[in-house]
């Protein structure tokens, strides 16, 4: 049964400052429960429909932590979702650590993305692309917001990310740095890159002049009608899709 305590609490972690405070974040949906609990992320609680609790009796009982029975009117209470009938877990935010490239062929580098359905498509797309490491600049989206964890339909326990001052990143590694500008080399001629980073900038602003310095290479995605640009994570998908045709050539 839900507390009156346990529901204040889940409800505080909509908020930025309390997921901060307490080092947890909520997951919301079937798949996205289904993925965390099989993932390395440690889950404190989950909230269950009955309906769910029997679809995935096994899963549950071998579950460590606190099972609380719910309505969907309940679950659509406590989490974000209009339509929830199935389950929503507390999770423990991961330990930050610092970045290493190790032997990753591509790495994905976002320079102040702020909108965090952008960030949460992102992680989908680099994981469909089988980029593991994401290095964000400070100013980017919160990881945990609820809205970029949403939009990862369960992507986010299957990458690694790190908040990091970009331009001491891009000095301290050596790597090349391939940056997404409108007036860059075309990607559908870009020789064959060994492994690098790809950063993508700003939704509004593009990469800011400071790691624009940084950039080894400026690449583009030729247009062929009137648009005057592309959204940034549709745009990081096309890159992305090209990258790993010509590393993989």
């Amino acid at each position: 049964m839900l507390s009156k305590n346990t529901v204040k609490f889940i409800k505080s972690l909509h908020q930025k400052k309390y997921r901060s405070e307490s080092g947890k974040f909520f997951v919301e949906g079937e798949k996205s429960v289904l993925e965390v609990l099989q993932s390395d992320f440690l889950v404190d609680q989950l909230v269950v429909t009955e309906s769910f609790e029997d679809r995935n009796f096994g899963m549950i009982k071998s579950f460590g932590g606190e099972v609380i029975r719910a309505t969907q009117k309940q679950l659509e209470d406590l989490g974000q979702f209009q339509s929830n009938d199935s389950a929503l877990a507390v999770v423990q935010m991961k330990s930050n650590v610092r970045f290493s490239p190790e032997s990753d062929p591509l790495i994905l580098a976002l320079d102040d993305v702020r909108d965090p359905g952008n960030l949460g498509t992102i992680i989908r797309v680099a994981d469909w692309y089988g980029i593991t490491k994401l290095v964000f600049s400070p100013q980017t989206a919160e990881f945990y917001n609820p809205k970029v964890i949403q939009a990862t339909m369960g992507s986010f326990t299957r990458v690694q990310f790190f908040y990091e001052d970009l331009a001491q990143v891009f000095e301290q590694w050596k790597l090349p740095v391939y940056g997404a500008f409108l007036g860059g080399e075309n990607i559908h001629t870009l020789q064959k890159p060994n492994r690098g980073i790809l950063l993508m900038g700003n939704e509004s602003k593009g990469i800011s002049p400071l790691l624009e310095t940084r950039v080894t290479q400026k690449v583009t995605i030729p247009g062929f009608g009137q648009a005057e640009s592309l959204n940034v994570a549709i745009a990081t998908a096309i890159l992305c899709d090209n990258f790993n045709r010509l590393m993989s050539s």
